[in-house]
């Protein structure tokens, strides 16, 4: 099947031009909040049928988490991905519009920014990282909707009747962008919508941000086996892929989280005080 050759940039005005970047980023921030402050609006989901944060602290949070979100996913890319190209080309970290941005890098951006906005506001970070990680796969929805327009990060040569011809290619591929769309942003969103609204999660704090962890690391290491690896890094030992790599213990991890959080609770109260509520 031929590629559609989508134009990255969705509108050009003067010297003004509005990337399909831009525009994934913007709605997967403008969606999420809206979905969080519905999560708090809903009393059924809480211990004590109070959320411990209020519209007030999201919406200030909303600043933050773009923050960790771009600096760390930009940051990751060029540390992971091309250390030596951007130490040559150093301006061009700045040309977030040129595509590049890691979500390993960008999670941890975000898991950094909330920590210190819990410290500051005196919030469980807990309860807070569980609503931001209920909203996270709308964001990497259409983070891969705009990596599909882009014509990047594109699949391993398929003979699958669905195998697209990218840009640049003369062999037919998985169109792996939209694999990560479904996987991460649609059955993840859902899978955590369900142990949120049917199973009361938030009434435990940690087990959405585990689960979230634990099945983004699932969906990545699934389809970084039908992903083409970076170019200037390919594969690695045992043919695992860098993708992988930060992947499979990221899994690990969100299993341990949600196993441990009433303990990793315990331990965080100490040190994070709930701030008096507002209305």
């Amino acid at each position: 099947m031929p590629y559609p050759h989508l134009d990255p940039v969705l509108l050009q005005i003067g010297p003004f031009s509005l990337h399909w970047y831009a525009i994934a980023y913007i709605a997967g921030l403008v969606l999420g909040w809206r979905y969080i402050l519905r999560m708090i609006d809903t009393s059924r989901l809480w211990e004590g049928s109070k959320a411990p944060m209020t519209k007030l602290h999201i919406d200030d949070m909303l600043l933050w988490a773009a923050l960790g979100v771009i600096l760390g996913g930009r940051l990751g890319y060029v540390l992971i991905y091309k250390p030596a190209y951007y130490l040559s080309n150093p301006l061009e970290i700045f040309a977030v519009w040129h595509g590049g941005m890691s979500f390993h890098g960008g999670a941890f951006g975000v898991l950094i920014a909330l920590f210190l906005f819990a410290h500051r506001h005196k919030l469980n970070p807990l309860s807070l990282l569980d609503v931001t990680s209920a909203a996270a796969p709308i964001g990497l929805f259409f983070g891969r909707i705009a990596n599909y327009n882009n014509g990047e990060l594109w699949g391993r040569v398929t003979d699958a009747p669905w195998g697209l011809i990218f840009p640049g290619q003369s062999e037919p591929r998985h169109p792996s962008q939209l694999y990560e769309a479904a996987l991460e942003g649609l059955v993840l969103f859902i899978v955590l919508r369900v142990i949120i609204y049917r199973y009361g999660a938030l009434k435990r704090p940690g087990t959405v941000l585990g689960g979230f962890v634990m099945g983004y690391g699932i969906a990545r290491s699934i389809v970084e086996c039908f992903r083409e690896p970076d170019a200037q890094i390919g594969y690695l030992w045992g043919g695992l892929t860098m993708g992988m790599l930060l992947s499979i213990p990221m899994a690990v991890a969100g299993a341990l989280i949600v196993w441990k959080a009433p303990q990793i609770q315990t331990w965080l109260k100490a040190k994070f005080q709930t701030a008096p509520q507002k209305t």
